[in-house]
This record gives structure tokens, sequence and C-alpha cells, in this order.
């Protein structure tokens, strides 16, 4: 084992401190990470405050990681020291089940092991995140960064970035369709950044004027605000996919009416319950809602190479380890466009 620095909350009353953990020395499959940047995700606030009620403490967060290969084991053959790699939210599952076969590791039936607050299996306890210095990975669940995306505006993709692409893909999105993403923030504007580079004609769909110029900066051909009852009729009927990022819960009636018949709204913001749902705005166009979560490593790869094909990265605002509480308070105030991203170097310097 190797102690190397990271920063932690002791509590959900806690600040994030600066705190030693081990990592474990690297096996035949394992790839080791020095971690140069680490994105800063909404899960990661809600982990450290426990909203889900399944944090297990001390929490040290980050699944957006970039970083070069210091080392790899001896099974290891499609990564070389020196590499620029990233690991997302998930570093191992099963990889026997069912939903591993069809490369949907996200969905593991025995349960996959999330990049921090999982099951580790090689050390005992709980897995611990991008808030450090080096990671020790799985190779399986270690991505190539196409090396012409800048590697900081990368880092958010391995998150956010998979989280909105997978349901775009999923559904099939293309030149001609009509998208709708829903709420700007870390989520919608990767939604608006991905669905504009397919194709689409996209439409921003938001309660705040004040985001229309934003909006199509990102690529938006049209700003719907929702709280304008008169836009929205002129909308309704109309979208062929709504991507729904809205974080908390809300009601969804007025969206669920913008949808075409035979159409679907996918959830990927709202990890909580939502406001009732008339049934009849459903059934009467054989609409659909569902849901989805993150990606597989197939498909987050996927992705990569599609960012790097179109050159897609995130929004961020770079900030050094030190100031992660006050951003913490900032992003529950939505104050960040629209990705905080850690320069590590600050931690390895400190």
């Amino acid at each position: 084992m190797t102690t190397i620095k990271a920063y932690a909350a002791s509590s959900k009353e806690a600040d994030l401190k600066p705190f030693d953990i081990d990592r474990r020395d690297v096996q035949p499959d394992d790839v080791k990470i020095d971690i140069l940047y680490c994105g800063v995700c909404h899960s990661d606030l809600h982990q450290v405050r426990n909203d889900w009620k399944n944090s297990v403490y001390p929490v040290v967060p980050g699944h957006e990681i970039i970083g070069k290969v210091l080392e790899v084991g001896s099974n290891v053959s499609n990564f070389e020291e020196g590499d620029l790699v990233g690991v997302g939210c998930l570093v191992d599952s099963c990889k026997t089940c069912g939903a591993c076969k069809d490369d949907l590791e996200q969905f593991c039936e025995n349960g996959a092991t999330f990049t921090y607050n999982g099951e580790d299996k090689h050390l005992g306890g709980h897995t611990f995140g991008g808030y450090s210095e080096s990671i020790v990975v799985d190779k399986d669940f270690v991505l190539k960064i196409p090396t012409n995306l800048d590697p900081k505006a990368a880092a958010p993709l391995l998150c956010a970035g998979i989280t909105t692409y997978s349901p775009l893909a999923h559904w099939k999105i293309k030149k001609g369709d009509k998208v709708g993403v829903i709420g700007l923030g870390g989520l919608g504007h990767m939604g608006v950044k991905f669905a504009h580079a397919m194709g689409a004609h996209t439409v921003m769909i938001t309660t705040s004027p004040n985001k229309s110029e934003d909006a199509k900066k990102l690529g938006a051909d049209e700003v719907l605000i929702s709280k304008n009852d008169e836009e929205m009729k002129k909308h309704a009927s109309s979208f062929d996919f709504l991507l729904n990022t809205i974080p908390v819960g809300h009601d969804m009636n007025p969206y669920t009416n913008l949808l075409k018949r035979d159409a679907t709204m996918v959830i990927v913001g709202a990890v909580e319950p939502l406001d009732p749902l008339h049934g009849g705005s459903l059934i009467m166009g054989r609409k659909r809602i569902a849901g989805s979560l993150i990606g597989g490593i197939k498909e987050t790869q996927e992705m990569l190479d599609f960012c790097g094909e179109h050159n897609v990265v995130c929004d961020i605002e770079m900030i050094n380890i030190q100031d992660i509480n006050e951003a913490y308070d900032r992003l529950q105030k939505s104050d960040v466009k629209y990705r905080f991203v850690i320069d590590m170097k600050s931690l390895k310097e400190s």
C-alpha cells in the first residue's frame, strides 16, 4: 500500500479537509494514475452532505478524473506510462452478469463498484475518489482521452458528459429531430452541446430568460422560457425528445405536454421523488417517461471519441483544492458556468 494526500469530509456537517488515504499496490490488471484534474459534480455535494442517506465517512469525492499513467500491471497491454487517461463513476463490476456482458456495468446485477463510497474489494472498507493525488484502477475501467481535447475541460465529460450523451445516443437522436434540454447547468449545458453536435434542432428550456444568450452560445437554436404559458402552448406536441436535467423534484406535467405522440422524456437529474404526474398527459399520445444512469465503459469511450471528433468539452472554472468548500457553497447556489474543475497540483504542492 501507498499513503497519499487527499481531501475528505468526516461527517455531513464537516468541511472537506486534508486527509491521508491508502491506495493498493499495482496488481497485474491495474493501472496507476497520477491525477491532474478532477471535476466537481453535484453528486459530490450530495454524498458529502448525505442527501441520499447512503454516505460512508470519511468521504473522498471525485469521479471526473483526468490523469497520466504512472505504472501498469503485467496483464495490461492497452495503456502505458505517460498516457492521458480518464476514470469516471465506476472502477469495477462483476463482469459476468447480463448487464456487464451487455457493456452496461453501471447496472451490474451484483453491484457496480463506484469510484467513491463503493465497496473496496481490495483493501476493504469503501472506495476513495479523485480529490486525491493518485488512484489505482482495474484496466477495464480506464478510458483513453483524445489528445486534441483540453484535459482540464475534458474532466467533467466522465460524468456530466456521459450522463447526457448516453440517453441521446440510446434514443438515436439525429439530424432533423427536435430536442429539448430542460435546465441549463452542469448537465444541461452538455446536453445542448451534444444535441447540437448530433445535428438536432436544439431547444434550451429554462425558467430563466437571462440564460438565453448563454444557451445560444452553447449551440441552442431556440430558447423556450417554461414560465411563459403562451410560448409553451406554441411548442406543445412538437418535441421528438426531451432531456430533463433538473436536479430536484419538480412538476413534469408542463413538459410532457411538449412531447409529440410516441415521444420520450428522459430524466437524468432528479434522484428523488417527483411531483404527481397526470396520467392523461401520457395516455393521450402514448408518450413515455424514462430514466438514464451515466453509461457503461464502452459507451463512455464512444462518447469521448465523439467529443474528440466534434471538439466537444465542458465549460469550466478552475479552482485549487483549498477552495473546494467555497465551491460547494457556490454549487449549492448554481453559481458556476458550468462545472468546477480542481487543479490537483494544488494538493500535491500543499
